[in-house]
This record gives structure tokens, C-alpha cells and sequence, in this order.
């Protein structure tokens, strides 16, 4: 295909005039000004992906294609916006006379337009996601009132997760709870028929839930193949930023607006990250595939790191399965500096103590502000101890993936069991937990609270023990009566354990009793806040008195709560790697690099790593200036405490020139 020369942008003004040549450099410039065709183009971190595509936007109209041919697909609206506000920069075509914008936006506008064509009324809304949730709710509820009464069932919220991935991802939904929502295995052979009830509902009430704007995009491409022809006809040159992050519905409507092949899908597939939200890897590795005669782009210089810092990266590259992804070798585009340092840490409390010691020499010796310093992690649990640590030395931070530990719901709810455990007076805790339970609520709380309370006095027993007893159970209200017995039961062993056994253990049985299974229903992401919780447990064996552990927990909450730190002010930057994707700091420490952390231990049992790896990927090339890797070799906090951990396999597998091993002495002195 040939570009439209005898076309010219109907501006007003003649077209400012862009020299691409010295404006981009050679990789840059091979891939904004190539024939029109499939172009995959892989974008190394750092490397200007935006700029790439911002300049093959303003080339394409440079040589005379109208903006109304161009149709941009990115994954933000902020990405969308920055880039069409940068065209116009360049060139002057304001950015509503382009198609440019989310994958959800653009299905939006097209459904608007040709929706009639698969019976949408045209007065059809779009529901926001807790009217979606609502509805689906309705739904259930009208085929089985029972099923959201059952605590280990998923409520509406998580049920919703469990559908919407399995329609993005193309799957059914038993394959999808078995890999991404195990804790629903069981009723895998149920959830369909909702599926169905909630699909059924939305077209009664003429509603679209956000992932109908995807699915019914590919359907109205399918089924109308006038409106297919028409929209492939028009958007003569497709456009996808991020490509790798694309699930099976955004790329099959890729290649069906682009049937003609002219598509550029830039990305990078080592930072393909997000499967557990449905991004499929083999949507950019087979793009070659379903377009023939795709050209190859590669963006390798990096603007961001140095060149050690990009030499590990490499390292973590060359460590791939053969085959199994595109080839690529970052280029520093910066002078030497210094390598990356592997830190050896005896547990996670001397892992945080030297990263706040060095803080402090980055900080008060080198200059450098604190808000270009990042720690990063795999999962939430393995930031509890840094956390600690900078709330100590009074250092401010934020967390940019999140509230702060000892701020989670799940983790309040736990320690709030606990605090009413060990002191059944302690009617805030109570309220908290007893709330959790179906239809009670802060007077229900109350009844049932002034009940054990007469009933323990009179019959001389322990607070506990009195919730158990006919008269306190019947002032429960009906839809939780099924709950009591085992809610009852599981603090009785709580309590028994603060007696008889040491805090962890009244820890642990109190995340393997009653909130475990409540747990499994209130959250999709059960798994990942059960690691979290189990962090506690860790957290629990340092101390021989259930008196000191709350009292610590109290303060420390107190201290990590801390709410007059905002994102504006300078402060060091904790985040998982997933959150930190697209940014990049002066100094980054990732902690917690040991098998079982990072890769995750699910990652390891299943031997499914190369997602892991391609995350520790993100991580090192987050970092600009200075990268220290980060682990400990006993584990204080998940799993049982004092057990040996390995070295991540990420670290073992690259070459030892690549970094400078540190060995942290007394004093932390290196």
C-alpha cells in the first residue's frame, strides 16, 4: 500500500515543517518513516516508545494522509491525549479530528454509530462498574437467593472479576477460575448459568456493561461485514501503543480493523507483565504470524540508564527460553558508572536496615532528593519490615500501589479479631468483626455483644466461651445464624492459643479459622491478601507475649498510618513492580529477591516463571543512576519463621561481572 501523496491535510496553513531526520535517531527514524505494511515495532525500556509513535502520526500526515484515516489505540486516556496533544505541536491538526483514544472509548463510538446493527437500542447506557456489580447481584440472587449467603462464595465484586476475565481472555469460565481463582474451583459448574442470567438482564434494561464495548465491537466486525469493510476502508493506517499488554479480545479487533495489514503495533514483549489480568504474550509473538510480511523494528538505544545498569538488564534477557521471544540487546545512550550492587542480607530487618542507611547517604551525602529513590517488590507482604523501618527513622514515604500495610482492610480485619480476642471489651474490634457477618450491623453488633456480656457474668464464664450459647446466638440475625457456630468456634481457638501457645500461633489460627473462609468469598485476589496476612504470622514470632504484639501493632499502625505525607512532598517511593511499569527513578532497591518471593512462590511451585522473569526485567530498567538487588537468606515474615531462602533464580542465572556483591558487616558497614 502506497501512501495518498495526492491527499493533502485540509488545514487552514500550510504544514509545519518537521525534519525527522534530526529530531529521532536511526531506529527511531527507520520505523516512523517506513512503507506502510505490518510493522511490529519492540521498544526496549527507555528507549522513546511515545516519541515513535507520536512522530509516526505526524510523518503519516506529513505525507498526506487525513487525521480521519488514522485510528490510535492505547490502553489510557492519558496516553491517548499526551500523544495527539504532541501531533498537534508538531503539526497543528488538533486532536479531536483524529480517532484516537482507549480500545473502550473507540468501542464505545463505534457502537454509538452502528450498534442498531446487532439490535442495540440507540438509547442503550453504559453501566459504571458498581451498577454492573449491582445488576449482576439482581441476577443471582433471582436464580439462587442462597448462593451470596454462603461465605466462602464469591460476592458480587469478586464474581464480577471471575466473568469479565474469562470474556476478555476468550476462555471458558471453569478455565479461567482454575488458573487465576482457585478458591472457586468448586463451584466452577455453577457461575455460567449467571453469566447467562447477568447477559440477559443488560439487554432487557438496554445497558452495556465496559467489557460489551469490546465484545460487542468484535461482534458487530463478525456479523457486519458491510461495517467491517467500511471501517477498514477508512482507517487506512491502524496504530496500537503497548501492544504486548493487548488481551484476546483487543487483538483480534486489531486485525480485523486492520485487515488490510497496514497496522503498527509497538511494544515490548519482555515487559509483558499482566496475564492475571488478561494480557496474552502470544498476541505480539504470532503478530508476525497473522500478518505476513510484517517488518521488524527494533528501539534498543536507552536514554534512561546507564550502560552496567542496561548490561544487567541484558543479562536478564539472555536468561529466556530460546524461541520463546524476540531478540533485543539495550544500548546506553550515556556514559559508565557505577555496576549494580547484590546485596546479601542476613533477614528482611537487616535488608531494611541498610537500605534506610543508605537512604540516608544518598539523601544527605550524594544529593539525591527522595523522591528519585524507589523501593520495589513483587507482593505487598515483603514491604511490611521496610515500611516499619522508614517510619522509624522518620524518613517519608509514599506507596504508590496502594494504602500501607497495617492500613488493608483484610490486615485490620485480623488484628481487629485479635484485639477483641485478647480483650473481649474492646467493643470497636468487636464492631469491626462482628460487622463482617451477614446483616449485622452496629446496633446488631451491640445486642449481641450486651448478650455474651449478661450471659458471662452470670453464668461465670469467659466473654468467648458465652458467644456459643443459645441465648447469644438467638439475638443473631437470620442470615448469619449459618456463619455463627463456625465464627463462634474459630475464636475459641484463637483464644485458647493466646492461653496455651505462643502470639504467632493465635495468629496463624485466626487466618486458618473463620476470616480465611471469609476471606475467599470478599476478595478475587484472595491468594496474594493470604500471603499478606501470613506476613503477620512472621511478624507475630518475634515477640513471647500477646500483650507486646498488640501494643507494637498499635504503635506501628499509628506510625505507618501517618497521613501528612502526600505524593507532593519529597519522599522515597515504594511500589510493586507492577505499579512502577512505565516510571523511573535515580536509585531503585528491589527487595525481597529470593525464590519463593520473587519469582512468587506459585511462579515456583507451578514452574510457570517466565512472566516473573520478565517482571524483574521491569525492575532493573526502572532504575537510572544506582540498582541495588536486594535478599534476604532467611525468610522472618512469609512462611515459617526462620526458614532458609534461596537466592532468586533470576540472580543465580546471571554472570558475576555483571554486579558488585556487598557484604553488609556489623554496623551495616559496606
Amino acid at each position: 500500500m502506497d501512501f495518498p501523496l495526492d491527499r493533502t491535510p485540509d488545514t487552514s496553513g500550510a504544514f509545519p515543517p518537521i525534519d525527522f531526520r534530526a529530531e529521532l535517531n536511526d531506529e527511531q527514524f527507520a520505523a516512523v518513516t517506513a512503507e506502510p505494511g505490518p510493522l511490529l515495532v519492540l521498544a526496549g525500556a527507555g528507549s522513546g516508545k511515545t516519541r515513535t509513535l507520536t512522530y509516526r502520526v505526524a510523518y503519516l500526515l506529513s505525507m498526506g494522509v487525513r487525521p480521519g484515516d488514522i485510528l490510535l489505540l492505547t490502553f489510557t486516556n492519558k496516553a491517548a491525549k499526551e500523544m495527539l496533544a504532541r501531533v498537534e505541536q508538531l503539526t497543528g491538526i488538533e486532536p479531536r479530528r483524529f480517532w484516537g483514544g482507549t480500545f473502550h472509548s473507540i468501542g464505545a463510538r463505534i457502537l454509538r454509530m452502528y450498534g442498531d446493527s446487532l439490535g442495540l437500542p440507540k438509547n442503550s447506557t453504559i453501566l459504571d462498574s458498581d451498577d454492573s456489580e449491582s445488576l449482576l447481584k439482581t441476577s443471582v440472587e433471582a436464580a439462587d437467593k442462597a448462593f451470596f449467603k454462603e461465605k466462602t462464595h464469591p460476592k458480587p465484586g469478586p464474581l464480577f472479576s471471575v466473568i469479565s476475565l474469562a470474556r476478555n481472555t476468550r476462555q471458558s469460565i471453569a478455565e479461567t477460575i482454575s488458573r487465576n481463582f482457585p478458591q472457586y474451583n468448586e463451584l466452577a459448574g455453577r457461575i455460567p448459568a449467571f453469566a447467562f442470567a447477568y447477559t440477559a438482564a443488560k439487554r432487557e434494561q438496554n445497558v452495556l456493561d465496559y467489557d460489551d464495548l469490546l465484545e460487542l465491537w468484535l461482534e458487530l466486525l463478525i456479523k457486519a461485514p458491510d461495517i467491517a469493510t467500511y471501517f477498514t476502508t477508512r482507517f487506512r493506517h491502524v496504530l496500537v501503543d503497548e501492544y504486548q499488554d493487548t488481551n484476546t479480545l483487543q487483538s483480534e479487533i486489531v486485525d480485523r480493523m486492520g485487515a488490510h495489514h497496514c497496522i503498527m503495533a509497538v511494544g515490548d514483549d519482555a515487559q509483558c507483565i499482566y496475564s492475571w489480568r488478561g494480557a496474552n504474550f502470544e498476541n505480539i509473538m504470532t503478530f508476525p504470524d497473522r500478518h505476513p510480511g510484517t517488518v521488524l523494528h527494533r528501539i534498543e538505544t536507552n536514554y534512561r540508564s546507564t550502560p552496567q545498569i542496561l548490561a544487567l538488564a541484558n543479562g536478564v534477557l539472555e536468561a529466556q527460553p530460546k524461541g520463546r521471544h524476540f531478540e533485543k540487546e539495550l544500548r546506553a545512550a550515556r556514559a559508565n558508572s557505577k555496576k549494580p550492587y547484590l546485596v546479601q542480607a542476613m533477614d528482611d530487618r537487616e535488608q531494611a536496615d541498610f537500605i534506610i542507611k543508605r537512604i540516608r547517604s544518598l539523601i544527605e551525602d550524594d544529593g539525591v532528593s527522595a523522591s528519585e529513590i524507589a523501593v520495589l517488590y513483587r507482593s505487598h507482604f515483603i514491604a511490611l519490615e521496610i515500611q516499619l523501618s522508614l517510619s522509624r527513622a522518620g524518613i517519608p514515604y509514599t506507596i504508590t500501589s496502594g494504602v500501607k500495610f497495617f492500613e488493608r482492610q483484610h490486615v485490620r480485619d485480623l488484628i481487629a479479631l485479635i484485639q477483641f480476642v485478647y480483650n473481649p471489651s474492646n467493643t470497636l474490634a468487636w464492631e469491626r468483626v462482628a460487622c463482617l457477618l451477614p446483616k449485622v450491623g452496629e446496633k446488631g453488633a451491640h445486642k449481641i455483644h450486651a448478650a455474651a456480656l449478661d450471659h458471662a457474668k452470670l453464668l461465670r464464664l469467659d466473654f468467648v466461651d458465652a458467644l456459643a450459647s443459645d441465648d447469644v446466638a438467638a439475638k443473631v440475625p437470620k442470615d448469619a445464624k449459618d456463619d455463627w457456630p463456625q465464627f463462634c468456634a474459630s475464636l475459641r481457638e484463637v483464644a485458647h492459643a493466646m492461653r496455651d501457645e505462643k502470639p504467632s500461633r493465635a495468629v496463624e489460627l485466626a487466618i486458618e479459622g473463620w476470616y480465611g473462609d471469609f476471606m475467599k468469598g470478599e476478595y478475587a485476589d484472595y491468594t496474594d491478601r493470604l500471603d499478606e496476612l501470613k506476613a503477620l504470622v512472621g511478624f507475630a514470632a518475634r515477640y513471647e507475649e500477646m500483650q507486646e504484639l498488640l501494643a507494637q501493632i498499635v504503635l506501628l499502625n499509628g506510625e505507618t498510618g501517618d497521613r501528612s505525607v502526600t505524593p507532593s512532598l519529597d519522599a522515597i517511593k515504594l511500589t510493586t513492580v507492577h505499579q512502577a511499569k512505565g516510571l523511573e527513578y535515580d536509585v531503585v532497591f528491589v527487595i525481597g529477591l529470593a525464590d519463593g518471593m520473587f519469582p512468587g512462590r506459585r511462579a515456583v511451585e507451578d514452574n510457570d516463571v517466565e512472566e516473573e522473569r520478565r517482571l524483574f526485567y521491569v525492575a532493573v530498567t526502572r532504575a537510572k543512576n544506582e540498582l541495588y538487588l536486594c535478599y534476604p537468606k532467611v525468610a522472618s515474615r512469609a512462611g515459617p519463621g526462620g526458614m532458609l531462602l534461596n537466592p532468586s533464580r533470576f540472580l543465580t542465572e546471571l554472570p558475576a561481572h555483571l554486579y558488585d556483591t556487598v557484604r553488609i558487616k556489623r554496623q551495616f558497614g559496606w
